[in-house]
């Protein structure tokens, strides 16, 4: 259950996110955040990877690499593309939408990837997108 101690961690650090980088796309480019934010990501997964001793070499060519390239591909244009959307709207607009990646992997993993959809998934997946309609939309 470990797995929930990152999954909590993750929640309050990201959460953190999305205003800081309203904060400092105020005055900043939306790209040179992104670039600085990544690079500091991506430095200290790098350090983690070195320290740790976990393979890096060995994981460029395995058989499941394409994926890692394809997920790194998705995430570099997911995230400039959601930088860009809090640079230029509201957080409380952006971040709810952007929010639905969570009902589209969802939905991904139970067509793709063979992950059981269950009544209570599949209520979930609802209520999560009147949720976002509801916080997203004036009226």
């Amino acid at each position: 259950m470990q797995y929930l101690w990152y999954a909590l961690l993750a929640l309050v650090a990201y959460s953190l996110v999305a205003p800081l980088t309203k904060l400092a796309t105020r005055d900043l480019p939306a790209d040179t955040v992104a670039l600085v934010t990544n690079g500091m990501l991506a430095l200290t997964a790098l350090a983690l990877v070195v320290s740790t001793d976990k393979p890096l070499g060995s994981a460029l060519t395995h058989e499941h690499a394409p994926y890692m390239y394809a997920a790194g591909a998705c995430l570099a244009v997911g995230i400039l593309a959601y930088y860009r959307a809090l640079a230029a709207g509201p957080v409380s607009v952006v971040v709810p939408i952007f929010g639905l990646f969570l009902v589209a992997s969802s939905v991904i993993g139970i067509l793709f990837i063979d992950e059981a959809l269950t009544l209570r998934k599949g209520a979930g997946i609802v209520l999560a997108v009147v949720a976002v309609f509801l916080t997203t939309f004036e009226g």
